[in-house]
């Protein structure tokens, strides 16, 4: 029963996360308007498109990776991975090349904190599940 719940969790999580992502990527400049500032908006335009698509690739993969789990597929490892190095890539920018706390607050550290944290988890457990035999 818990493999189910937390395979279903996993997936509704990541599939929050292609929300999030979709929403950042169709965003029209009056949407952003009504939520950030110019000074916001100007700094997300100036995203690179490396890290963008690391964004997509993070979430595609944790899609793919929770599926995969909820399959009993072994798939999910590599897709878990995928996710994780792809986040990594992500934070890169965000918190290394670019200064997000300073633009946004401290509320982007803490979202990508609990993403890495869920990301770890989700890897540990599709590898505790194949070493259990339940997936293959």
């Amino acid at each position: 029963m818990a493999f189910w719940l937390i395979g279903g969790a996993a997936l509704i999580w990541n599939l929050f996360g292609f929300i999030v992502y979709y929403m950042q990527v169709t965003a029209t400049p009056e949407q952003l308007a009504a939520q950030y500032s110019p000074e916001q908006i100007e700094f997300m335009l100036s995203t690179p498109t490396w890290a963008t698509s690391a964004f997509a690739i993070a979430v595609n993969a944790g899609v793919l990776g929770s599926l995969f789990l909820l399959l009993r597929k072994a798939w999910a490892i590599p897709m878990f991975a995928l996710s994780l190095v792809a986040v990594l890539v992500q934070n890169i920018n965000s918190f290394v090349l670019n200064d997000v706390i300073g633009m946004f607050g401290i509320t982007p550290a803490i979202i990508q904190a609990t993403i890495l944290v869920i990301g770890v988890a989700l890897l540990v457990y599709s590898r505790a599940t194949k070493a259990r035999r339940w997936i293959s």
